[in-house]
């Protein structure tokens, strides 16, 4: 999700669901270390719960960077063993970290060590030619070893060579069976499986089986199903938000974001799925991507009147 899930995305997201652990994009160890934190790190304290997600390889700069979104205040930290991406691989982290689990392990050690924060690892069932079965069972083995409790595990391979970062997101087949049996063979361990799931009705049917469901592009390119979670997955009693008031508390922020220079663009971009499987669906993301660029902060109130009503509510 580099690129996708930036703070304007987390806080519209949140919107939608109060429970959901929301994840930033992925950010290297490297960029926190030298850059601008308050840029790189910075979230409106609406977003919580809220996870840190970093790549990197080097244990020492893991930790730095763990201690300086500790003191951001994030609720988990996270490291990336599972992005596929052409940055990734010639930085000598991601998913070529499936390659190296005594490495990952002195890295979630010295991360642990720094941090309060629980320290969570996102990995593959493996890379190229690896036996998943091998593969997933001795890295967890081993990272396990290091201290990290739990493991979000994206049930496909990432090939490294052959195939691009959005083919890897689904030509590899998926395999659910790996990563059961993975839990029942690790039931002392979290483990919360991502990959090819969907929905909503798909995510309650893999919770018999693991302890979490990571949604994805999935949650990104039709976020309203969001707006579910709490009374189907977590048993909340509140009503559900309607894509009427989203907009509007929408509006609001990006109001506020204007004023402090933020392009309206730079939020809206994110919003293009609201009405995803709706009447008027098509007309929104029209409206949005044709006067995004140099809107002003108006724009999501003049959207919205283009949407039908009976839409707007639902």
């Amino acid at each position: 999700m580099m690129d996708g899930t930036d703070r304007h995305c987390r806080y519209f997201h949140r919107l939608m669901s109060r429970r959901t652990l929301l994840y930033t994009e992925m950010i290297t160890a490297e960029a926190i270390i030298n850059g601008n934190r308050d840029y790189l790190l910075g979230f409106d304290t609406a977003e919580h719960p809220v996870a840190l997600q970093l790549g990197g390889s080097d244990p020492a700069k893991l930790a730095g960077a763990s201690l300086a979104g500790e003191d951001f205040g994030y609720n988990e930290i996270n490291l990336n063993v599972g992005c596929p991406s052409d940055r990734v691989q010639s930085g000598a982290f991601g998913a070529c970290l499936m390659k190296e689990p005594e490495l990952v392990a002195d890295c979630v050690a010295t991360m642990i060590d720094a941090v309060k924060t629980p320290v969570t690892v996102k990995c593959r069932i493996g890379v190229d030619d690896q036996d998943p079965e091998e593969s997933l069972f001795g890295f967890v083995e081993r990272v396990a070893q290091a201290g990290c409790k739990v493991f979000i595990v994206h049930a496909r391979k990432a090939w490294l060579e052959g195939l691009s970062p959005k083919e890897n997101r689904s030509v590899p087949p998926l395999d659910y069976g790996v990563v059961r049996r993975l839990k029942l063979a690790r039931p002392d361990l979290t483990i919360i499986l991502n990959g090819g799931v969907e929905t909503l009705r798909q995510s309650m049917m893999h919770l018999q089986d693991f302890d979490g469901v990571m949604l994805g592009r999935a949650a990104y390119g039709a976020p309203y199903l969001l707006a579910s979670v709490d009374q189907e997955i977590f048993g909340d009693g509140a009503e559900q938000v309607s894509r009427d008031e989203v907009v509007r508390a929408m509006s609001v922020y990006i109001k506020q974001q204007f004023d402090l220079g933020v392009r309206p663009h730079s939020v809206t971009r994110h919003m293009l799925g609201l009405y995803h499987g709706a009447p008027g669906a098509r007309a929104w993301r029209r409206f949005i991507s044709e006067n995004a660029p140099g809107a002003r902060s108006d724009i999501l109130d003049r959207a919205l009147s283009i949407v039908p009503v009976k839409t707007a509510a639902a």
